[in-house]
C-alpha cells in the first residue's frame, strides 16, 4: 500500500498515524527530497530510504503517537559510520531532515445511551463534529430512520445500535470512547454504569439525573463491589453547571459543550482530560 493510500484507509478507519517525509537532503542519501511513508501504532507504509534511517523514524513517530502530539516536527541523521545510531549502520555518507506530521485521521468516539427527548437533541448537535458517534437505544422506535434523517449528512460517522441489552452494546466500544448515560429506564442506566466502570479504558462517563438518583446508584455500585475511587469516573449530574434550563434542547447543548470540553482536553493528553474527568460541582439539576 501506498502512502497516501494509507493516509485514506487510517481515515476511514479513524485511526491515528504519522506522515514521515523526506525534507531536505544534503550529500549522499537513500531517498530523494519529497519521499514519503506512513507510520500507525503497528504498521507502516511505503519508505523514506530503509535502514537506520528509517527505524529511527518509525520509533519517533510512534513516540508522538504514544503522547497524542498534534503539532509537526523535524528530525535530521546523519547517514555515516561515525554517527550513533541504534539500528546498524547506513555509511552513506549524507545528512537527511525528516518532517513528521501527526495526521488528523483519528476520531473520537462519542456513545449516546439512550435516544429519547434528550438524547435525541444531544446527537443532532454532536452530528455536526468529527466524530464516530454511537446512538445506542434499546427501543427500536427511537432509532427508526425517519427520527433519525436530520442527523446525516453532518461530518459525524454515525453508528445506530438498537442492543435490548444496551450493556452488552458497551462492551464492544472502542478504548477511549466517552460515553453518556441517558436512557428511559433507571435500571438500564445503573446497569450502565457497572458496566462502565467494569471497563477502565473508557473515557469520560457522564450520568443524567438527579442527586437522589445517584445515591441510590451509589449504594446499588457499592454493593456489587465498586469503590469509592471507582465511584468517582462517574460525572454527575452532566452538563455545564451555569445552564440551568430544563427544557430537551438546553440540557443537550449544556451537555454538548461539557463533551466539547473533554474533546479538547484529551488532544492535550491524559492529565488534562483527567481534570475534566472529575465530577462536575452541584449546580442546576436535571433529570431524564
Amino acid at each position: 500500500m501506498r502512502w497516501l493510500e494509507a493516509v485514506q484507509s487510517l481515515s476511514e478507519r479513524g485511526e491515528p498515524g504519522v506522515l514521515v517525509t523526506v525534507a531536505a537532503v544534503r550529500g549522499h542519501a537513500p531517498r530523494e527530497a519529497g519521499a514519503k511513508m506512513v507510520v500507525g501504532p503497528a504498521e507502516s507504509w511505503d519508505s523514506v530510504g530503509g535502514g537506520n534511517l528509517e527505524a529511527t523514524a518509525v520509533e519517533r513517530a510512534r513516540a508522538l503517537l504514544a503522547c497524542r502530539a498534534s503539532a509537526p516536527e523535524l528530525l535530521t541523521l546523519r547517514l555515516t559510520d561515525r554517527a550513533p545510531n541504534e539500528y546498524g549502520r547506513q555509511c552513506c555518507g549524507g545528512e537527511v531532515t525528516l518532517l513528521l506530521e501527526p495526521l488528523a485521521t483519528a476520531r473520537p468516539h462519542l456513545a449516546v445511551f439512550g435516544v429519547g427527548h434528550v438524547g435525541l437533541e444531544l446527537a443532532r448537535l454532536l452530528a455536526r463534529l468529527e466524530v464516530d458517534l454511537h446512538l445506542i437505544d434499546s427501543r427500536a422506535g427511537q432509532l427508526t430512520p425517519e427520527r433519525l434523517a436530520p442527523l446525516e449528512g453532518g461530518p459525524a460517522r454515525l453508528h445506530v445500535h438498537h442492543a435490548p441489552v444496551p450493556e452488552l452494546a458497551l462492551a464492544e466500544l472502542p478504548a477511549g470512547t466517552h460515553l453518556v448515560i441517558m436512557t428511559h429506564d433507571h435500571a438500564e442506566d445503573a446497569a450502565l454504569c457497572d458496566a462502565a466502570l467494569r471497563r477502565p479504558d473508557l473515557g469520560f462517563t457522564g450520568l443524567i439525573g438527579s442527586k437522589v438518583k445517584w445515591a441510590r446508584f451509589r449504594e446499588q455500585l457499592r454493593a456489587v463491589g465498586h469503590t469509592e475511587t471507582s465511584l468517582e469516573r462517574i460525572t454527575t449530574p452532566i452538563g455545564l453547571p451555569g445552564i440551568r434550563g430544563k427544557s430537551p434542547a438546553v440540557i443537550a447543548l449544556s451537555v454538548a459543550a461539557q463533551l466539547g470540553q473533554v474533546l479538547e482536553a484529551a488532544e492535550h493528553g491524559p492529565q488534562e482530560a483527567a481534570r475534566l474527568f472529575a465530577p462536575v460541582s452541584p449546580g442546576s439539576q436535571r433529570t431524564p
